[in-house]
């Protein structure tokens, strides 16, 4: 096998190999006779069919697994010539040539490699933010919040009609047209008012009966409704009013309450409260400055100030999933022009070129950056976080990680937690 190689750059190479008919045919007799030693055909005993036999048989097989071996050949010396470790190559060489001449092969590949990074002073290129202020008024209304949602519900005592803020109790059915749909009925159900948990106009209705009153309640369910029976429809809900609750919120947290609010203190306090709750309003703002402001221009300055060459291969296959995402959402009269017309294809791809390259670039720069800053995720963690997510959506936790499985995602997802660490990390220190 005679072979060529040629850098195109520090990411990229292409290799030419002579394949000779000898060559070709010294494999297929050899793979013919290893296949030989297991077969089983009938009128010879294991291990002693001829090798013509097993061609007669199994040749086109055969030749085409005789193909693939000499191209893992031809790889493994090309990369010697370059002196790269097969560990440094990424995505699947690309095939660009392979002619069959007078029994042998011309082949040419394209082979990608790791780009090499400089990184340089990467944390210079972190833009200045400020700290954002948490003010009294805000852990005030934050620590009000927790305690009402952790204050136990009582009866309202006075009579009177309800107003926004309330828990009511009641008996409800939904009609349309006249017609009692499945699903739109309900006795004793509790429904906080103003908390925008029921179909818009619904809980404003309520407002201003008191208990014993029934009324009709005239809603139009959203367009984007999740059932397609109901989207869009107007509807009549007779509700009755069985009872008015109300949140026993007290102005100062107990000892009870403190623990609960704070498990694991010793002597929690409310001091120890609003502490803990300033730290988390800080954390919650800061994470807002980091996505909308702090990172993009990261972002920008990263790309623009590290140049390295990129490879090729992987830059194409990310043009080719962003091409699949908009050909799934494109008519069959759509596809079939595409179709029949190569050159549009290849105009369409263009228009993606430059996202694509960015997206890859990006995508080295903060696998280098994870490295830099020992930032690890393990596929454990990742599986747990999908289980989690799972639950809170009340779904079988390994049904729906062995769907995120078979889409080919979880690289990605791994990809995004490593992203949003790094970020968090670089972003944080000095602050």
């Amino acid at each position: 096998m005679q072979i060529k190689v040629e850098r195109i750059d520090s990411a990229n190479a292409k290799a030419e190999a002579k394949v000779s008919a000898s060559f070709l045919s010294e494999k297929q007799k050899k793979m013919a006779e290893e296949a030989a030693k297991t077969m089983k055909i009938d009128g010879f005993r294991k291990g002693k069919v001829p090798t013509h036999v097993v061609l007669a048989r199994h040749g086109e097989q055969i030749k085409q697994d005789v193909e693939q071996e000499a191209l893992r050949v031809f790889l493994n010396d090309a990369l010697k010539e370059l002196d790269v470790a097969m560990d440094l190559v990424v995505g699947e060489p690309a095939i660009t040539k392979m002619d069959k001449v007078d029994d042998g092969l011309d082949v040419e590949i394209k082979i990608s490699f790791r780009p090499e990074i400089d990184l340089g002073e990467y944390k210079a290129l972190v833009p200045e933010y400020k700290n954002p202020r948490i003010l009294k008024k805000d852990i005030e209304e934050r620590v009000n919040t927790m305690l009402k949602l952790s204050a136990p519900l009582k009866e309202l005592e006075e009579k009177r009609a309800v107003q926004s803020g309330d828990f009511v109790l009641i008996d409800f059915e939904g009609f349309i047209d006249g017609v009692a749909f499945e699903g739109g009925k309900a006795e004793k159900y509790s429904l906080e008012i103003g908390s925008g948990s029921f179909i818009p106009g619904f809980e404003d209705g309520i407002i201003g009966m008191n208990v014993g009153d029934e009324k009709d309640v005239k809603v139009t369910f959203p367009k984007e409704y999740n059932s397609k029976d109901l989207a869009g429809k107007d509807s009549v809900f007779k509700v009755k009013l069985q009872g008015i609750q109300i949140k026993d919120v007290p102005k100062t947290p107990s000892e009870e309450t403190l623990k609960k609010l704070l498990p694991g203190e010793e002597n929690p306090t409310v001091e120890t409260l609003e502490a803990q709750v300033k730290e988390q309003l800080k954390n919650e703002k800061l994470t807002k400055v980091f996505a909308e402001e702090v990172k993009p221009k990261f972002v920008e300055n990263v790309l623009e100030k590290m140049e390295f060459a990129l490879p090729e291969n992987i830059v194409e296959q990310e043009i080719d999933m962003q091409v699949r995402n908009i050909f799934q959402n494109l008519s069959e009269e759509d596809i079939k022009e595409y179709s029949e017309n190569p050159k549009k294809i290849t105009e369409k791809r263009e228009e993606f070129r430059d996202e694509a390259t960015k997206s890859v670039k990006l995508t080295f720069i903060v696998d280098e950056l994870a490295k830099a800053e020992e930032i690890k995720v393990e596929d454990q963690e990742v599986m747990q976080m999908i289980y989690f997510e799972a639950m809170q959506q009340g779904q079988d936790p390994k049904a729906y990680y062995e769907h995120y499985q078979k889409q080919g995602v979880l690289p990605a997802i791994k990809m995004s937690i490593i992203e949003e660490r790094l970020f968090t990390q670089l972003f944080s220190k000095g602050k």
